[in-house]
């Protein structure tokens, strides 16, 4: 990643974006996750400054679920993208689908680095990691995309996985 870094947080509406970049903050600034914290639907764009290991930060630019037709504009300016899914919304999974086959065509976006995230695992009603895969094809999709795509489980809420989320910022190589 350049100096400036850039991350894109994109998914569907209410699939648990603010929440995750607030979760990644209080995980990096006191090492535990506390209470969990309040979060508004984002209509627009937040910005946040995530400062990694060895002082590398990461700006993440999160961009509002209903802003999806806009999302292109901001593909220039990144080096990585985050992609969220609702795995405990069947309902949502088509839309996802097909906002993530728009985001991997993207010209832009062929060198940059994907994570999949499934988010709320700890839900009663979530599919399994099996099922979603199978919904989206992914096998398929990750076969015929450009860029290394890398994919992980979590739950935002609990804290599981986001570890791994912070792992994988680290490991893109600075460029």
């Amino acid at each position: 990643m350049s100096r400036n870094e850039t991350c894109l947080l994109l998914g569907a509406t209410e699939v648990g974006k603010t929440f995750l970049i607030k979760r990644l903050q209080k995980l990096i600034l006191h090492g535990d996750l506390g209470a969990a914290p309040s979060t508004l639907p984002t209509v627009g764009t937040n910005l946040t400054d995530l400062t990694l290991k060895k002082k590398r930060k990461v700006t993440v630019r999160e961009l509002g679920g209903c802003m999806g037709p806009i999302w292109p504009s901001y593909f220039n300016d990144c080096s990585s993208v985050i992609f969220m899914v609702d795995s405990a919304n069947i309902a949502q999974v088509s839309c996802s689908c097909i906002q993530l086959l728009s985001v991997l065509s993207a010209e832009p976006l062929h060198g940059a680095r994907v994570l999949i995230l499934f988010n709320k695992i700890d839900m009663p009603c979530t599919m399994s990691l099996i099922e979603i895969k199978s919904l989206f094809r992914m096998d398929d999709i990750i076969a015929s995309a450009s860029q290394p795509i890398t994919i992980l489980e979590i739950s935002a809420r609990s804290g599981q996985g986001l570890q791994e989320v912070l792992n994988w910022l680290e490991s893109i190589p600075v460029k």
